[in-house]
């Protein structure tokens, strides 16, 4: 246990260069306070102490601003950064080096009593005010842009944006030398 939470302070610290000490992770990080809670409250949901449970999921949801169902399952190493109005839904997975941003929702998609929340593999990072809704899988590695709405899958190693979330075509993502417009003094053409 104590590794984890070890764990937990050097990944804060290795993912937000604002971070200047470990003290400062510890005592002023909402986001890794959420997280110490929810492994408390799934510890509890894991032994059959659902009412216990749910009773340590709010509290951290009233401390953090970050709400985690203790159904969720969440691996290691997980960095929520100003995680305000954060919510995972119960039956949401999410893999190990995950970073999540503030206002995402891992939300349902379904009222039955089924897989029905996103899973995160390993290395995926979510940007703030993101939505993924339903039991949609994003593949190891990838990225999800700010404002983005996920309703499909999305492939390993991919970077998606926008209302519906589409794939960042790399053509388009930076232009190349050849598509960039000349850099001028501000003279005009005759300098």
């Amino acid at each position: 246990m104590l590794d984890t939470l070890r764990d937990d302070i050097r990944t804060a610290l290795a993912k937000d260069p604002a971070a200047t000490s470990a003290a400062a992770v510890v005592l002023t990080y909402p986001g890794l306070h959420a997280i110490w809670l929810y492994r408390l409250a799934h510890a509890l949901w894991a032994s059959d102490r659902e009412f216990a449970a749910r009773l340590v999921s709010h509290l951290g949801r009233v401390l953090t601003g970050v709400e985690i169902h203790p159904g969720a399952d969440v691996g290691e190493r997980l960095f929520i950064d100003h995680g305000m109005a954060t919510v995972v839904g119960e039956t949401a997975d999410i893999g190990d080096d995950v970073l999540l941003y503030h206002g995402v929702t891992l939300g349902g998609k379904s009222m039955q009593r089924t897989k029905r929340h996103p899973t995160l593999e390993d290395g995926v990072t979510i940007g703030a005010n993101a939505t993924l809704i339903g039991p949609v899988t994003i593949g190891e590695n990838s990225t999800v842009g700010a404002g983005a709405v996920v309703v499909d899958d999305v492939p390993p190693e991919t970077t998606v944006v926008g209302n519906p979330a589409r794939p960042v075509d790399e053509s388009d993502a930076e232009p190349t030398e050849a598509q960039s417009p000349a850099v001028t003094d501000g003279c005009g053409p005759d300098g």
